[in-house]
């Protein structure tokens, strides 16, 4: 008796060597010995979960009566956390399980509650192939008490039979799914970086990734920052068109669950499955399963990819490993791609900048050859675009060796320089230009950018301004005099009529006004001209002060303003032109008095400062834009209208700038939009000789 069962067990042993090594598929090998043991043990239903070398899951195969059951890599996690296979694997030890409901290492599931499966038997033995675990197989029974020892025998003496076909069969899955994903991957990095193409680059992502995990449909997302969203902006395969242009929020989906964990993201059962909502459906697209995977470049996600519905029913273990290596290499290339395209954009708006400019543009190398020039330079100087190039840019215009030095060592230590100079035309005519020059990397070689900015208009308007001015002082100079001559006569010759003398005074003050605005026109073209102040004497700050304020008086009251002066004692003498200095600061309080609102006050102030003394002029104006500050220092420069400016020709403010630098001083103003200036005038005390 003894001896036919052990020659039944030997013969039964040997049929299952038969059938699982006749496999290298490890689905097909856990299916014949899953079905094997089930037909000589027993049992209603059966699994067999296989591990690698560090106990986590591999694969699996779960039998409900003749049916294979779909698993999950949760479910299965589960299993060997909390269940009998679990526990089995753990401690390498078989066990007999005579009632589920009664033994804590069975994990119950909501199918083992009495009123639907309730209590079942069960036997579950360890797979171990050459000392190394593999797996466990567990066969259950729907009736408690099903199984006793002797099946828990058998079990065991199948499971050690089939464990070396089971790890044969894992180690051939591995290399297999190796090789499979490294062909992939290196399939997809030449597929890749043949293109830098954005939207080429995007289509082989999606073809490369159908191709590899036989998926019917791939989408790619990408990252919007802004908006915190992620934008499909392609697709691939069945009803791709439809997927363009979704929009699913990046905190509220599994698509961005991919990206904040830097890894692929399964869905088995869409249908099923909770994790996946709404905010991760595509209205075009019936999606049964679906993997995202992020993409990413240089550690910084960028987007996701999306392989959706695989042909075969269900996805393999290693598709995700597949589809994150290929959302990696897709990050790079994006990457790289999307900056070929911005070095695109930047290289067609240059040129359109270099062709549409108003300026002459010319582009040399360091040994000052042309090599480029726009069209406002061949119009220009009438030289055509091959004998431009042909040229030196010191043939074209003369080159200020002192701004770039000799060999342009300056303009390549400085970065820049400007100066004036002329422009030689083929037909013989010079034209005044300003002359812009710095190095600039230009078509990936070294070179240098010459701007030339046309001066003819600038200078014929410059030359019209200053004929204008010598014509105002000269012609008005002397009519001017006998004017005030005039009045000075009158004076002494009209009676005690209060309303005759009122209207003289006006006008002697209207003519000193005129005389002064002549006389400063007359100054600013000797300093121009380069001479030096002859009209120096000792002054009083104080007196310059009390003599401005008395001079504007009338002008302050008709505004009703009040004028406030605010005098430092013990201040030291200057030695300055008096006329001139009293004309900067009347400048300086009229215009105060003209840009500030009736009847606010304005401040005319003198003190020590150091070695200098100090005037200031204080309204409480509309004050002046940062931009504006310098600006207005610069002769015929006013104000936009909308800055709250006045009428004027713009030559006050060039007048005292002018004048306070002949005296070795400086102007500068402080001012703020809607909280008034603060102009003050810096006269060193030395120039006095004290």
């Amino acid at each position: 008796m003894i001896g036919d069962r052990a020659s039944n067990l030997l013969q039964l042993l040997i049929r299952i060597n038969r059938d699982v090594a006749g496999a290298l598929d490890l689905r097909t090998v856990l299916q014949r010995l899953i079905f094997s043991a089930m037909q000589h043990v027993g049992g209603e239903r059966a699994s067999i979960i296989v591990v690698d070398d560090t106990g986590m899951p591999v694969d699996a195969t779960i039998v409900y009566g003749a049916n294979l059951h779909e698993h999950t890599t949760r479910q299965l996690g589960e299993t060997l956390d909390r269940g009998l296979a679990g526990w089995v694997i753990r401690n390498r030890k078989p066990a007999l399980v005579p009632d589920t409901s009664l033994d804590e290492r069975w994990l119950r599931r909501p199918d083992d509650a009495p009123g639907q499966s309730g209590p079942k038997s069960a036997v579950c033995v360890p797979l171990v192939a050459r000392d190394r675990i593999v797996g466990a197989l567990t066969i259950v029974h729907s009736v408690p008490d099903s199984f006793g020892s002797d099946h828990l025998d058998l079990a065991g003496a199948i499971a050690d039979q089939a464990s070396i076909a089971v790890l044969n069969a894992r180690l051939y899955s591995e290399s297999t799914r190796q090789a499979r994903i490294m062909t992939a991957l290196a399939e997809g990095a030449a597929s890749f970086g043949s293109s830098l193409d954005l939207q080429e680059v995007w289509e082989r992502i999606l073809n490369r990734t159908i191709e590899a995990l036989q998926v019917e449909t791939a989408a790619l997302g990408m990252l919007d920052e802004a908006e915190g969203q992620i934008v499909f902006r392609a697709a691939a395969g069945q009803n791709a068109v439809g997927i363009i242009g979704h929009k699913t929020a990046q905190d509220k989906s599994l698509a961005g669950e991919a990206l904040r964990q830097g890894a692929a993201i399964l869905v088995v059962n869409a249908a099923e499955d909770p994790r996946f909502t709404k905010a991760d459906r595509f209205a075009a697209i019936d999606v049964r399963a679906i993997m995202f995977a992020p993409i990413q470049s240089q550690g910084r996600a960028m987007g996701v990819l999306a392989a959706i519905n695989p042909v075969a029913g269900r996805f393999d273990p290693d598709d995700g490993t597949v589809l994150h290596g290929i959302g990696g290499l897709a990050g790079t290339t994006i990457h790289n791609a999307q900056l070929y395209e911005q070095l695109q954009k930047a290289q067609r708006h240059y040129l359109e900048l270099f062709e549409e400019t108003m300026d002459m543009v010319l582009v040399t190398d360091w040994e000052g050859r042309i090599t480029d020039a726009n069209r406002q330079a061949v119009q220009v100087t009438g030289f055509a675009p091959e004998h431009l190039h042909a040229m030196n840019i010191r043939q074209l215009q003369h080159v200020d060796w002192r701004k770039v030095g000799k060999g342009f060592v300056a303009l390549r230590r400085q970065g820049a320089v400007s100066y004036e100079s002329t422009v030689q035309t083929a037909g013989g005519r010079s034209v005044a230009v300003e002359v812009h020059a710095r190095p600039m990397e230009f078509a990936a070689a070294d070179a240098i950018l010459w701007t030339l900015h046309d001066l003819t208009e600038h200078k014929q308007l410059d030359e019209l301004r200053q004929s204008l001015t010598a014509m105002i002082y000269h012609d008005l100079r002397s009519p001017l005099s006998n004017l005030v001559s005039s009045l000075d006569l009158l004076q002494g010759m009209i009676g005690d009529d209060a309303d005759t003398r009122a209207t003289l005074e006006i006008a002697e003050r209207s003519a000193e006004r005129m005389n002064r605005l002549v006389s400063s026109l007359l100054d600013m073209n000797r300093l121009e001209a380069g001479h030096t102040l002859t009209a120096q004497s000792e002054q009083k700050p104080e007196e310059l002060v009390h003599a401005a304020v008395r001079d504007v008086g009338p002008a302050a009251e008709a505004r009703r303003h009040v004028l406030r002066t605010v005098v430092a004692g013990g201040l030291p003498d200057l030695r300055v032109d008096g006329d001139m200095i009293r004309r900067v600061l009347i400048n300086l309080l009229e215009n105060a008095i003209k840009f500030s609102k009736g009847g606010s006050e304005v401040e005319i102030g003198a003190q020590k400062d150091g070695d200098a003394v100090q005037f200031w002029v204080q309204d409480q104006g509309p004050g002046i834009p940062t931009a504006e500050q310098q600006r207005i220092f610069e002769k015929f420069a006013r104000l936009a209208p909308d800055k709250g400016s006045a009428e004027g020709i713009g030559l006050g403010l060039a007048f005292c700038q002018m004048a306070v630098q002949a005296h070795e001083g400086k102007i500068r103003v402080e001012s703020q939009e809607g909280r008034g200036s603060r102009f003050t005038v810096t006269l060193p005390v030395k120039v006095a000789g004290v």
